[in-house]
């Protein structure tokens, strides 16, 4: 059985999954090959990537939003279409993606069966949490821009049968959480000078370690310690904090949950899949804020003094997950 595993590059989420899951698939096919498409990302696979991509990913502005300039330019529909016309996903006796445009286009072009399992496909499920403000653009976009032909979701909570809880992977479990009083932030959306002049505003008691996109070089100032991201550091600063700060995306916020630390979200501007993800988190008593203006500094400083963990239970069920869907998509081939 040959299996192609494609892997949406933009942001950490999809990958830090694929470390759990890509180890289980090798373990149950004869040969799996891995597509990442994307801008590079700060987590490199510990395996070989057959297939190498643009597709289409997004670029994280400094302003607490996505960079709509910059991903037009980056985004480049002749070569799109070139690579979903080059890749012979009719090859393969199963094809499994997580949101990955360039994949999905091919299935669909060549009418070829395309599995999503990813934290979107839980996220366009209509028993998932809603914002309160609907969003019928951003709606259509998370539902077209990876087309899939069955789907299997992860979010927060099992909100229905066809939901699972988080994948977290074994590195986050691994871990014996502590709390040595500082606080985590990783807001990608913004640059290095606007979080350090926001948190010192805000506290200048408060020890934050804030990881940046935009930095290339450990700096301190005062109580605010920036690094760039690293997935080792971040993990052993996660593992040490008092509580985590971070946009309302999916495996940092699951992960924060699961080592029971405090969470409060910033969800990014214009990315519908994250106005759902604070909904989700709202329902489940996490704190969100809109901007880190003044008008909304007082939320973060009531979390700072509160001790509010939220309990959540994430089994590791992800090997049942796969077994059940090749089980489940290979019958379904074999009729």
């Amino acid at each position: 059985m040959r299996i192609l595993y494609a892997i949406q590059g933009t942001g950490n989420g999809h990958l830090s999954r694929a470390l759990d899951i890509v180890p289980l698939l090798q373990a149950r096919c004869e040969q799996l090959d891995i597509l990442v498409s994307g801008p590079p990302a700060d987590i490199q696979l510990p395996f070989e990537v057959k297939y190498r991509a643009r597709g289409m990913g997004f670029i994280f502005g400094k302003k607490g939003g996505i960079n709509f300039v910059k991903t037009f330019w980056q985004f480049n529909s002749a070569k799109f279409l070139r690579e979903v016309r080059h890749l012979p996903a009719e090859s393969y006796d199963l094809v499994i993606s997580d949101f990955e445009p360039v994949s999905s286009w091919a299935c669909k072009l060549r009418e070829v069966p395309c599995v999503a399992l990813s934290h979107q496909s839980a996220v366009l499920h209509p028993d998932a949490p809603l914002p309160r403000e609907e969003d019928y653009a951003g709606r259509a976009v998370l539902r077209h821009y990876a087309p899939s032909t069955a789907q299997y979701g992860f979010h927060f909570q099992q909100y229905s049968p066809e939901i699972f809880t988080p994948v977290i992977r074994r590195q986050v479990r691994e871990l014996a959480p502590t709390n040595e009083g500082h606080y985590t932030v990783y807001l990608p959306a913004f640059d290095e000078e606007t979080l350090v002049e926001r948190l010192r505003y805000l506290s200048h008691s408060t020890r934050w370690e804030v990881f940046s996109k935009h930095s290339t070089q450990p700096s301190k100032h005062g109580n605010v310690q920036v690094w760039p991201v690293s997935g080792s550091a971040f993990l052993d600063s996660l593992a040490r904090s008092a509580g985590v700060l971070c946009g309302a995306g999916f495996e940092t916020p699951a992960e924060a949950l699961h080592l029971g630390k405090k969470l409060l979200v910033l969800p990014m501007k214009q990315q519908y899949e994250q106005q759902c993800n604070a909904a989700a988190l709202a329902g489940m008593g996490v704190p969100v804020i809109k901007s880190l203006k003044d008008k909304h500094l007082a939320v973060v400083d009531d979390w700072l003094h509160r001790d509010d963990t939220i309990a959540v239970n994430y089994p590791d069920q992800t090997a049942a997950i796969i077994d059940q869907l090749l089980r489940e998509q290979l019958a379904a081939v074999a009729v």
